[in-house]
């Protein structure tokens, strides 16, 4: 069993369907309740006990930077790692955090809100080396743009299979993973001419036994990948309590 305090969190993606409300921005700076999303995700994190991060930016990234350096987020240690290749899968932007990681981690999307209870359980379960924990949501006819939401099947705790097109599901992913530095090296197994998805090297750790699912009973959670899903985060979550006192670390890669 691991704890750990460290986060990665991707926030490299352009955002094109919430293009609407973020305009040229980055889709992490869009606001919920006047807040960049990015806040949020940090705010939340860091209540549940996280205490350093390493955030991967791509699209406009110096906009997220320029951002943080004025934030109340400019408080927590943080290191930046640019990934010029952001329109290709997700699966890059986790790899390119691989020299900076050599612990358990907890992987979260800036995207992805979520209640920091669900990210302090998930942090409390016991993860064993080369495993990945997934926080799954079993409460399927409750989310919010079911079509879009990635899909999990799974068979006692263990998940056999992920991804956006199953036909067979009996969770939804929540984007938020408890991992060992074992990802990395399923992620690069799972390399076709350079891209992967995180799904992709996750389908790899299903076969081998070594990928297991968190439910999160009936806690709220919101991919906002959509103004409309945007909307819909902003009727059920409240903005997170921020850090006012520490001293700023940073670090550029």
């Amino acid at each position: 069993m691991f704890n750990t305090k460290t986060a990665l969190i991707l926030a490299a993606g352009n955002g094109k369907r919430l293009a609407a409300r973020s305009g040229e921005l980055p889709k992490p700076l869009v606001r919920l309740h006047g807040k960049p999303l990015l806040q949020h995700v940090m705010g939340g994190a860091h209540a549940a006990g996280i205490e350093r991060f390493v955030i991967v930016v791509g699209y406009r990234g110096h906009l997220i930077h320029n951002w943080w350096k004025n934030s109340p987020m400019r408080s927590l240690p943080v290191t930046w790692i640019e990934n010029p290749e952001y329109l290709k899968d997700n699966g890059v932007s986790v790899l390119r955090a691989r020299p900076e990681i050599h612990e358990p981690f907890l992987l979260m999307m800036a995207d992805h809100i979520f209640e920091p209870e669900t990210a302090r359980a998930l942090l409390q379960q016991p993860v064993r080396d080369g495993e990945v924990i997934l926080a799954v949501d079993k409460n399927i006819d409750g989310v919010f743009d079911l079509d879009d939401a990635t899909k999990v099947r799974m068979h006692g705790e263990r998940i056999v299979n992920i991804g956006k097109n199953l036909r067979f599901y009996d969770a939804l992913d929540t984007g938020m993973f408890l991992c060992t530095p074992a990802l990395f090296q399923s992620l690069e197994s799972s390399l076709v001419n350079g891209n992967c998805s995180l799904s992709d090297g996750l389908r790899l750790m299903a076969g081998a036994g070594t990928f297991k699912g968190f439910d999160i009973g009936e806690a709220h959670w919101q991919d906002v990948d959509t103004p409309e899903a945007l909307d819909y985060a902003s009727g059920i979550f409240e903005p997170v309590p921020l850090p006012t006192s520490a001293v700023s670390q940073v670090a550029y890669v």
